[in-house]
């Protein structure tokens, strides 16, 4: 057992107690999550509740999320929604019906609404030209205000960018760069069919830091094959070298019955259960012993990054993206597979480019799927994003704002709870729950002690493993 102090908070990793307590669960980029939506839940559905937004003469700033599926070669490990091909001439014919999405969305919310946030996740954003990516962004700020100070994020595979691709993209206002890198081991990477230099690595956020980013990110992943305690350090080493602003490293859940690419791993090369608590152990020491704050699941940030600033003040957020320090944005979703979220609302936009296209066509908004929440949804919702990103509620304020007895509503829940105030990992007094520092790489378990659509080992059966 070993027993970190950060700027921000203590964290204790006891192995032991992962070990027996681990389980199959969501991750809480949303609640209820996205297998709960439902295709009654349709574009008509949505624009109702976006004509809502503005009663009472309020309405919240925004955050847009664009997805760009395309890629040219396939990462083994990759759970994502993606497009493999060579033809450039794909991200084209997208771009254009991404910006008739974006035309449609702004006609409803009414043009030049307040954005606070903008992301381009994939896939590979950077699949598109710089041509497109102009295009893309000169459509953005048309229909949208961007605001001076706004977060806008771009993720990259070092792989597929040039330094003048990465000076395009601080010229069309990106200020956070995401790297994907997972391992820098070459027996790593040759087995999940990601080969990437160190170099290549280091070029691009050279290239970011050169062309004003105020953030760089990298993710890692532990669990993959051929990975190793002493591979893990090395790349580790190398990773922290690079001093980058914020890193994640993400626990590999092998589902091949799920993700077909992920066959391709031979399952024999995976780390045993006891190798990857062992890297989770090092990789937790080796960053905040380098001075990294633990943010909460698998993100850790410099004291200085605003992610971390946000978690002391209270402000911190979680949504689709991951951590966020904008709490009180709409989310609005483009592109294939992308939610959004509009008041006690998500939508999903269909899976792939022929049904995409298809509605587009129609001059229907996309939507495939999504979810009004009731009032139950949204007092779950708020603990478990209270719990997700601050380990600790106050029973009062639920009981002011959602005008409930917290004692008496989750009565069930709260003796539940007593198994796990018994293991150490959190304290529950008359006015709070507080996770300890040893409860908080299991924080998983203990939201889903909140989560009323988890009853059954078939509904645990759906996610992958907590750590």
């Amino acid at each position: 057992m070993t027993t970190i102090t950060a700027a921000a908070s203590e964290l204790e990793v006891d192995l032991d107690l992962i070990r027996r307590l681990d389980r199959n669960g969501p991750r809480y980029t949303s609640y209820p999550t996205a297998d709960r939506f439902v295709e009654a839940f349709n574009a008509e559905s949505y624009r109702n509740w976006i004509a809502k937004r503005e009663i009472g003469g309020i309405s919240r700033p925004l955050s847009l999320y664009f997805h760009i599926p395309f890629c040219s070669t396939l990462c083994f490990y990759c759970g994502c929604n993606k497009v493999i091909t060579k033809d450039r001439s794909k991200s084209g014919q997208y771009v254009h019906y991404l910006i008739k999405e974006l035309e449609m969305q702004a006609a409803l919310l009414g043009e030049g609404q307040r954005v606070e946030q903008l992301h381009w996740g994939g896939g590979t954003p950077t699949f598109l030209s710089d041509d497109q990516m102009r295009e893309l962004m000169a459509a953005t700020r048309k229909h949208f205000r961007l605001v001076d100070n706004g977060e806008y994020s771009i993720e990259i595979d070092p792989r597929k960018v040039t330094d003048e691709t990465i000076a395009l993209l601080g010229e069309l206002g990106f200020n956070r760069i995401s790297i994907g890198v997972q391992d820098f081991d070459p027996e790593v990477q040759k087995a999940v069919n990601r080969i990437q230099s160190e170099e290549e690595t280091l070029r691009v956020i050279h290239a970011a830091r050169a062309n004003g980013f105020k953030s760089v990110s990298i993710d890692l992943i532990y669990g993959l094959p051929k990975q190793t305690l002493d591979g893990i350090r090395a790349t580790l080493q190398k990773v922290i070298a690079a001093d980058p602003d914020r890193l994640s490293i993400y626990n590999y859940a092998h589902l091949p019955t799920i993700f077909k690419p992920q066959r391709r791993i031979n399952e024999a090369d995976l780390p045993s259960a006891q190798t990857k608590l062992d890297i989770l152990k090092l990789a937790t020491n080796t960053l905040t012993e380098a001075g990294y704050v633990y943010i909460g699941m698998d993100h850790f940030a410099k004291p200085d990054d605003e992610l971390a600033i946000a978690q002391r003040q209270g402000r911190l957020h979680r949504n689709f993206q991951g951590y966020s320090t904008h709490a009180d944005c709409d989310l609005v979703a483009l592109g294939v597979s992308a939610i959004g979220k509009i008041g006690p609302t998500y939508s999903q936009n269909y899976r792939d480019l022929e049904n995409y296209y298809d509605a587009l066509d129609r001059n229907e908004l996309p939507i495939m799927r999504g979810l009004e929440l009731n009032a139950d949804d949204l007092v779950r919702r708020a603990i478990i994003q209270a719990l997700m990103c601050h380990f600790e509620i106050s029973k009062e304020s639920f009981n002011i704002a959602y005008l409930i007895d917290f004692d008496r509503y989750f009565a069930p829940e709260l003796a539940e709870l007593r198994e796990y105030e018994r293991e150490g990992l959190l304290q529950v007094s008359p006015q709070w729950i507080s996770v300890t520092p040893k409860g908080r790489m299991l924080i998983r378990n203990i939201c889903m002690v909140f989560d009323k659509y988890l009853r059954t080992k078939q509904e645990h059966a759906r996610y992958s493993k907590v750590i």
